[in-house]
């Protein structure tokens, strides 16, 4: 058994009274036992104690939206919109990957996230070589939910990454069976249809059964951008949510990231059938795909929950810089108070729970549920005066990534005073920057065939 006890802390419970207290947790293997005061009397010999005064504890961040597959295309697309980024960029740098740099890429944005606060991630991965990102997954402790992206059709596809129907379905089966529930279910499957644009509808109705059959979670894409829209009436006669719910698969278990062209009928559906929509500002911005009416889409009780998105549509995962975007976009379209801070902090973390379906579980800090947590430490200049600003304001609007002391994930210590701890730093640079180099090298060689 292991034993964590966090001491004098200023604690950020999140839970339904939005609590803050002041004092211990107590953390045995990977639940929290018990939050209060002088609690060193309590505990037995052996635990691990962390001193934590002046710090402040919060639930770990929830990402809803990520593409570790993508880490290492950092800085290879800047500048474009949606459509010609991924035909142009994304789609033939995902084509070259193999099962090696799938892993360091992997490796790579898992060690961003960690050192960022980000606990929880629903991931997308490439159509091939998805066992390698599970495998990163598995051995740094990061609480997952991913999957193989699936795309069957499309005229400008890479060959590498246009799939047969049947083999796309069978290999997400394949996945599934293999790593859901890994590691007393810190790692869950979801299936991953890229977009409305990348799949035939045979495809779309097999996930909706599939995922119904499962009880398993469907990731993709919607409405990102105007041209995306545009592609999907043609093809439809009906835009992205309005055609998903047509074919049934507008329901509790539907992530949706980006949301940001939508007309009414789709908020309502959203809404109404209990979809998850996934608000990546940052991601949004750099492809000037355009600004999502969170405020609005909130004041209607729409879930919503937060994602940085990839590394190359935002150069960072940084879920402050999240945070920070969705409590800002909103202010000169409907006033200071539109999205406040408290809104977007329980965005990053008991909605991104909820999101997943695993509010019971994390999302707060709250006695029983998993031990997923970060240790800020908020004595810096740019977050200071402390005595009369609310923590939460100086989480969401002063704090940053480096301010992460310390990373906690199903009772685990993962990074402590900025150290990682299940992942050597310089190897994974190393790696990182190796494999790049082969990986564009790949993809020009690529493309030269095409």
């Amino acid at each position: 058994m292991t034993a964590i006890l966090i001491q004098q802390a200023e604690i950020v419970t999140m839970n339904e009274k939005m609590e803050i207290r002041y004092g211990d947790i107590w953390i045995k293997n990977d639940r929290i036992v018990k939050i209060g005061e002088h609690l060193i009397e309590e505990v037995e010999p052996g635990t691990k104690i962390i001193e934590a005064e002046g710090r402040t504890v919060l639930p770990g961040f929830i990402q809803t939206h990520t593409h570790l597959c993508q880490a290492l295309f950092r800085g290879q697309a800047d500048d474009m919109e949606l459509m010609d980024w991924l035909k142009q960029r994304i789609w033939p740098l995902e084509a070259a990957h193999d099962h090696d740099s799938l892993y360091h890429s992997a490796k790579l944005g898992i060690g961003e996230l960690i050192q960022g606060g980000t606990t929880t991630i629903m991931d997308m991965e490439t159509v091939h070589h998805t066992d390698a990102a599970f495998e990163a997954m598995a051995e740094t402790g990061i609480r997952a939910l991913s999957g193989k992206v699936m795309m069957d059709v499309g005229d400008e596809l890479p060959p590498a990454l246009l799939e047969q129907t049947d083999a796309s379905i069978a290999e997400s089966i394949r996945l599934l069976e293999r790593w859901h529930g890994y590691d007393n279910n810190r790692i869950q499957y979801a299936f991953c249809p890229r977009f409305v644009v990348s799949c035939t509808e045979t495809l779309l109705k097999n996930v909706r059964d599939l995922s119904k059959d499962y009880d398993v979670m469907v990731h993709t894409h919607a409405s990102e951008n105007q041209g995306e829209v545009t592609i999907v009436e043609q093809r439809h006669g009906m835009r992205n949510v309005e055609y998903l719910d047509h074919i049934g698969l507008a329901n509790e278990r539907l992530v949706l990231a980006h949301c940001i062209w939508l007309n009414d009928q789709e908020k309502n559906i959203i809404r109404d059938k209990g979809v998850k929509m996934t608000h990546c500002p940052g991601s949004n911005l750099k492809l000037a795909s355009g600004v999502a009416d969170v405020h609005g889409l909130n004041d209607m009780g729409a879930s919503i929950s937060l994602g940085a998105d990839g590394a190359p549509c935002n150069n960072t995962m940084d879920m402050f810089q999240e945070m920070k975007l969705a409590a800002l976009l909103p202010k000169p379209f409907h006033g200071p108070s539109a999205v406040p801070a408290l809104d977007v902090l329980k965005m990053a973390t008991i909605q991104g729970a909820e999101a997943l379906g695993l509010q019971h579980e994390t999302g707060s800090l709250e006695e029983g549920k998993k031990a997923d947590m970060i240790l800020l430490d908020l004595q810096q200049f740019h977050s200071y005066p402390s005595q009369t600003v609310d923590p939460v304001s100086r989480i969401v609007y002063s704090a940053s990534a480096a301010d992460v002391d310390t990373t906690i994930i199903d009772g685990r210590v993962v990074m402590e005073n900025r150290i990682m701890k299940t992942m050597d730093k310089r190897r994974v640079l190393q790696d990182a920057d190796e494999a790049v180099s082969r990986l564009v090298h790949r993809t020009a060689h690529l493309m030269q065939e095409e």
